[in-house]
């Protein structure tokens, strides 16, 4: 009797899951199949959900005429750069933490996550004349800069939990071996600490990738331009085209879910053992 109803529950569960799935996936594939109508299709009736005719038309443009490529390169560069940089910082400041200044350093890291009580407008003026002031507006070393300010304090966080999870024994039966400090940092506890590395640098990448106001306050040139910030330019043009919108929209998220899928495992298994202390 019970297990009759465990599989009615279990079935009524899958239904909702499965509605839930849709309602949530509806919206990017209305988008990607809108960018491979025509413009006539788009503007004569934009709601139908098929296409009549399949083009790339709007693609072309936006990466051809439109320079999007430039966008999506800087977009790159600029998170790419950001995690690296953060994601090596991070995790040597969180395994000094953990190792040698744990009561103080668990104390200093929730003092770092303070930094996200405050909206991010706040420091808007204070970093724009910051970066003025020392030559770095209008360059994606200053955006850079103005990221990891905001990447680091949270991965150090984070880091500081994974590495709870390495036993010290394992740290000195590689001592006992001869392994210095940096070696033991670098062949042992890393290698360990992977998937929470991976959690977080992936973490580090979307927030930049996906940051809008300080990129708008801080780059002028088109040419330095952020794909977030470019997206926001096209629905400001004189003249509105959805197609163009809906091609450069898919061009911004379609990669970052692709790369994402490839990558939840790890994520996940992050998240798991940096839960365990």
């Amino acid at each position: 009797m019970n297990t009759k109803r465990d599989k009615i529950g279990n079935f009524w569960c899958h239904i909702y899951l499965i509605i839930l799935t849709i309602i949530a996936v509806f919206p990017l594939l209305w988008i990607i199949l809108s960018s491979v109508k025509t413009t006539g299709e788009l503007t004569a009736n934009p709601t139908t959900f098929l296409p009549k005719q399949f083009t790339f038309e709007n693609f072309s443009h936006v990466i051809h005429d439109l320079g999007f490529a430039v966008n999506i390169k800087n977009s790159i560069i600029i998170s790419l750069v950001t995690t690296l940089i953060a994601i090596t910082v991070s995790a040597m400041a969180a395994y000094g933490i953990v190792r040698f200044f744990p009561k103080f350093g668990n104390i200093m890291s929730k003092l770092l996550v303070t930094t996200y009580m405050f909206p991010p407008i706040l420091l808007a003026i204070p970093y724009s004349l910051v970066m003025a002031s020392v030559g770095l507006s209008n360059t994606r070393i200053g955006l850079v800069i103005v990221y990891l300010s905001f990447s680091v304090p949270y991965a150090v966080w984070m880091l500081v939990g994974f590495f709870n999870t390495v036993p010290l024994e394992i740290e000195e039966a590689a001592k006992i071996d001869g392994a210095d400090r940096l070696q033991t940092f670098v062949k042992i506890v890393l290698p360990l600490v992977m998937p929470g590395i991976v959690a977080t640098a992936i973490y580090t990448f979307i927030n930049a990738w996906n940051e809008f106001l300080y990129a708008l306050i801080l780059i002028n040139s088109s040419e330095k331009m952020t794909v977030s910030v470019a997206l926001r330019s096209l629905q400001g043009a004189e003249i509105l085209s959805w197609g163009d919108m809906m091609a450069a929209s898919v061009l911004v998220v379609v990669p970052s879910i692709i790369f994402f899928m490839f990558i939840q495992r790890k994520i996940a298994a992050g998240m798991t053992e940096g839960s365990i202390k």
